[in-house]
């Protein structure tokens, strides 16, 4: 009998009290620390052969362990943040082609669920969703009809085949994240919305995180089941926080970078900047003081698992933890 049928009610992070983390990043580690060409940084490409498969299996296994000895749950992300149209376009795929990518990721991470759900340790899988163009300084900008009906091939494959929510991962501005959750909703499936901030803590277009937040709520009537931050790190958003204003409440996951580093001296670096683990798990601390909703935490560029299990042990240490998994 499948682990998973042991579980009477999944509630998704935004539902419960429960923590949940995630992997860190995984596109850096393959390519930097274990040496795997990823094209545009197409992490799908690993289920290109058997060992790359095994590889991802062998990745996400690592994650699974920690969540599985704090009992937190695990919200589990797809490989297909570049498994859309336009990037595989560029990679030589078809529409059909990049349809099957994203089947054969949820397949996968429902395999993994089936073996290691459980009371304790629930996971959540969650279909990854980049942007249009570049996750740090975009060429083109999208109306949120054309964002809309951009990603809508690949969210409505995420739905059919299975994921329990999608996450619009690296969104720099709101017009892209207001066509992913209308595109989310006509597939009926809950979607988050992650946006990065530059080392002012705006977004790459110079949108306050309030303002973005606001313009998606209000445009797609609160569609997004929550907001999340990744790719920058703590230091560059903390300054724009107000932990007693209202639209923190909507800021449910954080995905910092290990690194201090600006976007644009990231994508100069030709070595990986994996930061201070320690460090990283102090930030997490420091952050669930600030965020009375924060239910879920991981990581991004240069993160790894050592990151991951130092949120683990900072949270479960901390005497400031305003909620019980």
């Amino acid at each position: 009998m499948a682990m998973q049928s042991a579980i009477k009610t999944r509630l998704l992070p935004h539902q419960g009290n429960r923590i949940f983390i995630t992997d860190g990043g995984l596109e850096t580690t393959f390519v930097f620390q274990k040496d795997v060409d990823l094209p545009l940084f197409a992490a799908f490409h690993l289920l290109n052969s058997t060992s790359g498969t095994e590889a991802l299996k062998d990745y996400y296994r690592n994650y699974i362990d920690i969540a599985r000895q704090n009992k937190f749950g695990l919200v589990l992300d797809t490989p297909t943040w570049r498994a859309s149209s336009g990037w595989g376009k560029q990679l030589g795929y078809t529409a059909d082609e990049i349809r099957d990518y994203n089947r054969a990721s949820i397949s996968i991470l429902r395999k993994i669920r089936d073996q290691y759900d459980s009371e304790d340790s629930p996971i959540i899988i969650n279909g990854a969703v980049g942007p249009q163009d570049d996750g740090y300084n975009p060429a083109e900008i999208l109306d949120s009809k054309s964002a809309r009906q951009y990603h809508s091939h690949q969210i409505q494959a995420l739905a059919e085949f299975g994921a329990d929510m999608i996450t619009a991962v690296t969104m720099t501005y709101a017009d892209e994240a207001i066509g992913i959750a209308r595109a989310a909703r006509e597939a009926g499936i809950p979607v988050a919305i992650s946006f990065t901030v530059e080392t002012d803590g705006k977004l790459p277009d110079g949108m306050s995180l309030r303002n973005a937040i606001s313009v998606v709520d209000v445009a797609t009537e609160a569609t997004p089941i929550y907001y999340m931050i990744n790719c920058a790190h703590p230091s560059h958003f903390e300054q724009a926080l107000d932990r007693d204003a209202g639209w923190m409440d909507r800021i449910a996951g954080i995905r910092a970078n290990a690194s201090c580093k600006s976007h644009a001296e990231l994508d100069e670096a030709t070595e990986l900047d994996d930061g201070n683990p320690i460090e990283f798990g102090q930030d997490y601390v420091r952050l669930n003081r600030v965020f009375r909703h924060l239910r879920v935490m991981g990581g991004c560029c240069g993160t790894d698992h050592r990151h991951i299990e130092e949120v683990c042990k900072s949270i479960a240490h901390s005497k400031q933890r305003p909620f019980a998994a």
